[in-house]
């Protein structure tokens, strides 16, 4: 499948993957800003301005105008932030491509901030808050990426705190958004049944008189540690919800990233992952168990989480650090290998299926300024990955210095010295 890049005089970025016979279309923005990008006075500020961009433009005053046209399109429209970049899209039937374009154009462009939806949207966010604080297996993510980085941008919630949303005016809206959203630090997506000259030529007319603007970086993420560390969020949980991390490399790390993606893999990966069949199979302590890494512009982590039966929670702690152990000495078999590998592969080809997972698959490549991979480079890079390229890895990331565990649960301030004694790998 081909793509085309195009790069404005005024530095925006558009990235076109037609797909030949594909009935839909997905129109997707992408921002190089997110939490990382934000002060200390504007935590929350770029998730909240996210919602804010639904909420009215000069052309669609309310945000009941644009959802309607999007119904009436009968297409399916959202969007997101991250650490490091924002997205907004569209997605609907390719001939409504036209439409899709200048209503998600429109709300990167044209949003006004109106006063009493941001106080209305104050009330929003701060129940999205209470929502995931609810949700133990959500919130003790929070609560990791807070004991890796503290008081830093990369540590913090991405909607903020309750008392920041609650403070943010629509002067702040309008100051984030001229410091973020400008062209030089955007990139348009556009995937599916169309035609890439008249989408190039549709972005060219709406985006390329946009002036030229510099744009606001992030500071570098502070990311040391000499001892392992632990934090508890004391919760009355009939589970134990936990993560356990260490900490690896940037994306930019093109040799280590892909052998971590397959040790996660036959770490927790699948049914028959090791962690699955011990953890939830052999012991039945718990329903779901997750690993892998995620790598950032500056730094990166690896990541087990699960959630366990309270009364086993050093049990499986126990175990799940005795498989890390475990790769740092011992090579995955040729057999446990290829099947991880096959794992990887069909999964990914099976998530490509429509024009949005195609956006998101080469939008999220372009939009961290990383080089353009083909689904089958993708592939190839995790069949070239060897056992001795996993024990390699494994042995440098898996050292306790780098051990962190986050959990929330039914346990007190004092019980961190408790479960740090366990952690040595």
């Amino acid at each position: 499948m081909k793509t085309y890049q195009k790069t404005l005089k005024n530095g925006l970025r558009t990235l076109i993957i037609p797909m030949k016979g594909n009935p839909t279309a997905t129109v997707m923005i992408l921002v190089e800003t997110g939490s990382k990008y934000e002060t200390d006075h504007e935590m929350g500020l770029s998730h909240f301005l996210e919602h804010m961009c639904f909420k009215g433009t000069t052309q669609r005053p309310r945000a009941m105008d644009i959802s309607r046209e999007l119904d009436g399109l009968g297409a399916q429209s959202n969007a997101f932030t991250s650490h490091e970049y924002t997205g907004y899209y569209a997605k609907g039937e390719a001939r409504h491509f036209g439409k899709l374009f200048d209503v998600i154009s429109d709300v990167y462009l044209h949003s006004t901030f109106p006063e009493a939806e941001i106080e209305k949207e104050k009330g929003v966010i701060v129940e999205e808050i209470n929502m995931y604080e609810d949700m133990p297996h959500r919130h003790v993510q929070d609560l990791f990426m807070g004991l890796l980085y503290g008081d830093q941008p990369a540590g913090r919630n991405i909607a903020g705190t309750r008392e920041s949303v609650r403070s943010f005016t629509r002067a702040d809206f309008v100051r984030y958004h001229g410091k973020h959203y400008v062209p030089g630090a955007t990139l348009v997506v556009v995937a599916g049944g169309v035609d890439a000259k008249k989408v190039s030529a549709e972005v060219a007319r709406v985006f390329g008189k946009l002036p030229q603007a510099k744009k606001t970086g992030k500071k570098k993420v502070i990311d040391t540690q000499k001892a392992p560390a632990v934090r508890i969020k004391e919760k009355k949980t009939d589970q134990t919800h936990l993560v356990l991390g260490f900490r690896t490399f940037p994306v930019t790390d093109e040799k280590r990233n892909p052998a971590l993606a397959v040790l996660g893999t036959v770490l927790a990966g699948g049914m028959s992952s090791r962690l699955f069949e011990k953890l939830r199979e052999e012991m039945g302590v718990c329903y779901y168990v997750r690993a892998g890494n995620d790598p950032y512009t500056d730094h990166g982590y690896f990541e087990v989480s699960v959630g366990c039966d309270t009364k086993r929670v050093k049990e499986v702690i126990s175990v799940i650090l005795a498989e890390c152990a475990r790769l740092k000495t011992e090579l995955v078999s040729t057999e446990e290998l290829a099947k991880v590998k096959e794992y990887m592969v069909g999964n990914m080809l099976l998530e490509l299926e429509s024009s949005d997972a195609y956006a998101n698959f080469y939008g999220g490549q372009a939009v961290l300024r990383r080089p353009l991979r083909t689904p089958r480079e993708a592939e190839k890079r995790v069949r070239t990955v060897t056992a001795e390229d996993i024990q390699k890895v494994a042995k440098q990331v898996f050292t306790t210095k780098t051990l962190n565990l986050a959990l929330i649960g039914p346990y007190t301030k004092a019980d961190e010295k408790v479960f740090a004694k366990l952690l040595r790998v």
